[in-house]
């Protein structure tokens, strides 16, 4: 009858196979069959836990958030609805506080003049006011009626000028850059190479 524990050890080599090279019997799993003993001396060289990586650059990030294109009539849409809505949350939460409305009028300008396609960048200033106007419906002080909100739209408009116009020059200014931009690209990119 054969024995086993009394046999020579063969270090997980089957018969038949050839014998492991020295770094494959270093280099084995802790779980594989004796192929992974050490020396008591050797100490297996510490795992670098991965590097970790900066995040994605700000162009990067910034090309990551939403970017619709919206055409002249929705960039007009687009922002006279979300000024309606504003004035009426200002209305409810804060009692019609008409600084913090021309405060929330600028960034509502900014992403109508970034989200306003190619064509239409000339769109952009003209809604933003007519925007401004719509938005300042449940804003405005509604004393007497119709009329009374009528009036109180007049010196709304009158009294907030300064966003009106603050948030018009951004939608401008914008606009103006891109068209800028748009423009150098056709001239530099818009060359071909003869024969092409």
């Amino acid at each position: 009858m054969e024995q086993h524990g009394s046999g020579p050890p063969h270090n997980g080599a089957r018969r038949g196979t050839p014998p492991l090279p020295p770094q494959a019997k270093r280099g084995g799993s802790a779980g594989g069959a004796g192929g992974g003993a050490r020396p008591a001396g050797q100490r297996r060289p510490a795992t670098r836990p991965a590097a970790r990586q900066p995040g994605p650059p700000p162009a990067e990030a910034v090309r990551r958030l939403p970017n619709p294109r919206l055409t002249g009539l929705g960039s007009g849409l687009f922002s006279g609805a979300v000024m309606l809505t504003l004035g009426c949350l200002d209305q409810l939460l804060f009692g019609a506080s008409l600084t913090l409305y021309g405060v929330l009028f600028l960034p509502v300008c900014l992403l109508t003049a970034v989200w306003v396609r190619r064509s239409d960048l000339a769109t952009a200033p003209v809604v933003v006011p007519i925007a401004f106007a719509a938005g300042l419906f449940p804003v405005a002080d509604s004393s007497g009626g119709l009329l009374g909100r009528l009036m109180g739209m007049v010196t709304a408009l009158a009294t907030q000028a300064g966003w009106l116009y603050g948030g018009t020059l951004v939608a401008g200014l914008i606009v103006t850059g891109r068209k800028a931009a748009l423009m150098r690209r056709r001239r530099t990119g818009g060359r071909r190479p003869p024969g092409y």
